[in-house]
């Protein structure tokens, strides 16, 4: 009998990330609001700190929308109940009307609260 495979911290975070890019395309702004802490803060290219729940507001008006997203690297750091997770992305999206791919580089702090990885703040460049 083989014993499946031990879940490490970097793979959680990765599924954690990975299910905040599926929510951002799918436009599910109720799984966001599960997958994100309360006071997650998300810095745009534009350098504007913006609170969970003004972008998922206007996630929820059409301001937002996320078409696709194509992952194209992932690294993560993790340090005890905290981790830091730098993914680049091409991101297919229509922001306050203007349609672009954007080439975006991900900084997101995690921290593990019980058994779950949720994103405290997440800081986009571009590459």
């Amino acid at each position: 009998m083989t014993t499946p495979p031990v879940s490490t911290d970097h793979d959680e975070v990765v599924t954690a990330y990975r299910a905040y890019l599926r929510a951002m395309t799918d436009g599910d702004t109720d799984a966001l609001d599960d997958l994100l802490d309360g006071g997650f803060t998300l810095t745009h290219i534009t350098g504007y700190v913006q609170p969970k729940a003004e972008w998922l507001a206007q996630m929820r008006a059409g301001r937002f929308v996320y078409h696709a997203i194509d992952e194209k690297d992932v690294t993560v750091e993790t340090e005890g109940d905290a981790a830091r997770l730098v993914g680049r992305i091409v991101t297919d999206a229509t922001v306050y009307g203007a349609h672009a791919d954007w080439r975006l580089r991900l900084t997101m702090d995690y921290a593990c609260e019980g058994d779950a990885w949720t994103a405290l703040r997440a800081v986009a460049t571009t590459w």
